[in-house]
């Protein structure tokens, strides 16, 4: 059972893929700024954002959307409609869809990349950015004395970080969904949040996800690089990471919020999704960012 219906859902239809999205925006005062939740790697839709709906939806007009892939959206199987670019389009398109002229966006890992490209790309669109954990290239450093193990290769062990390999996703997508949803809630007593991402990956297959990584070498998959676009952003942003992501190393973070003089919040402790493992206070790093970008009458409760 959700803890907050959508007061509106539906789709958006770009060359014949199906993009669905929900808008939450009941008894609100007039002028109440929009939070669009921005969809993350589609091993996921936007039910991952539960902890952060309710809370935000007595305040603000909160929009979600599925990325292509999982959710309720369309799988495409060919690759120029599974691209980075794609979903940067699909974004616009639900925000037209829900006559949403401009928001504050947060996004989580791969929808770094996709508030990233929005913020640069779209400057009019986007008031203010939360980059949580961003999953984007051309910053940081790899993590110390990881080994790392070739995508494409049949390899001869399927343990740990071997997982991350096209064959073994092709082989035991749930293997591969509960390995990877462990690394990425660090903190202890995380049972329920890896349950229920498993759940949700569950719902694509190995063959869909792998259409969206072999997209990303797509001609225009990607809209520049990051530090191209990171040069390009005006609007306040604020980037946050945890100490103990084990996904994205935290001077990816730490770099991109340099490289747009952007504040920097370290999370100590916290894992690739503080979203999941602790809602309360994200939701309040949420609402204090809003209501400085916004300003405090339409950023405050009511």
């Amino acid at each position: 059972m959700r803890a907050r219906e959508p007061d509106r859902r539906g789709f958006v239809d770009r060359d014949g893929v199906k993009v669905a999205w929900e808008l939450f925006a009941r008894d609100l005062p007039a002028g109440a700024p929009t939070v669009f939740l921005l969809p993350t790697w589609a091993i996921i839709h936007s039910r991952f954002w539960k902890g952060q709906v309710p809370d935000l939806a007595r305040r603000y007009r909160v929009l979600t959307m599925d990325n292509r892939g999982n959710g309720r959206s369309d799988r495409p199987t060919e690759l120029a409609q599974m691209t980075l670019a794609q979903t940067v389009a699909d974004c616009i398109a639900v925000m037209d869809a829900t006559e949403t002229q401009a928001a504050v966006l947060v996004g989580l890992s791969m929808g770094g990349a996709y508030a990233l490209r929005l913020a640069a790309l779209h400057p009019e669109r986007v008031v203010g950015a939360i980059l949580v954990g961003p999953s984007v290239g051309g910053f940081g450093h790899d993590f110390e004395g990881r080994e790392e193990f070739d995508f494409e290769a049949e390899l001869p062990t399927d343990e740990g970080r071997a997982k991350s390999n096209r064959h073994y996703w092709l082989r035991d997508w749930p293997g591969y969904a509960r390995w990877f949803f462990a690394e990425m809630y660090q903190e202890p007593h995380s049972t329920k949040q890896v349950e229920d991402a498993v759940g949700w990956a569950l719902e694509t297959t190995p063959e869909t996800i792998l259409t969206l990584e072999d997209a990303g070498g797509e001609p225009g998959a990607n809209l520049g690089s990051s530090p191209e676009l990171a040069a390009m952003v005006r609007c306040p942003v604020l980037v946050v990471h945890g100490s103990a992501d084990q996904i994205v190393e935290p001077s990816v973070g730490e770099e991109l919020a340099a490289a747009m003089g952007a504040e920097f919040l370290l999370l100590e402790g916290a894992g690739h999704n503080p979203f999941g493992r602790d809602p309360v206070r994200m939701n309040l790093i949420i609402r204090d960012f809003v209501t400085r970008v916004t300003g405090p009458r339409q950023g405050s409760s009511h």
